[in-house]
């Protein structure tokens, strides 16, 4: 059985609260519950955190363990070298997930820290960006 990890980064613990019109009116752990449901022949697990050194320290843990990492580093995505430099330095592979089209956003959206060191991205499917990374693996 494949052992797949979701980290997601600040704001997120938001999902079905924040900007409904953006990320949808799910809670990620409702979403969390159907896609275990869904994918019960893997084992996910799931962690999110607003702190960046938090995220690097949870990269680090399950970085050499895990058979993939489905990150969605949210806007630490364009601003974090140390998360970046955390997703290279492990060898567990990632794939990037937004929910959003980061290049229909803000300029600033468009540039991604994390990208470069991933095994692929994948933005702008909603909730669905999930279940396409965890398909990847």
């Amino acid at each position: 059985m494949k052992k797949l990890i979701i980290i997601n980064g600040p704001n997120l613990n938001l999902l079905g609260k924040r900007e409904p019109a953006i990320y949808g009116s799910l809670s990620f752990t409702e979403f969390l519950d159907t896609i275990k449901d869904k994918y019960n022949n893997v084992e996910i697990d799931y962690f999110q955190s607003n702190v960046e050194g938090t995220l690097i320290d949870k990269l680090h843990e399950v970085g050499f363990d895990y058979d993939g990492i489905i990150l969605n580093a949210a806007a630490y995505t364009h601003t974090s070298v140390g998360i970046g430099d955390a997703v290279k330095a492990i060898e567990t592979p990632v794939v990037e997930v937004h929910i959003s089209n980061t290049f229909n956003r803000e300029e600033f959206r468009h540039q991604s820290f994390v990208s470069p060191h991933v095994k692929g991205v994948i933005l702008g499917f909603g909730l669905q960006s999930y279940e396409l990374a965890i398909q990847s693996f």
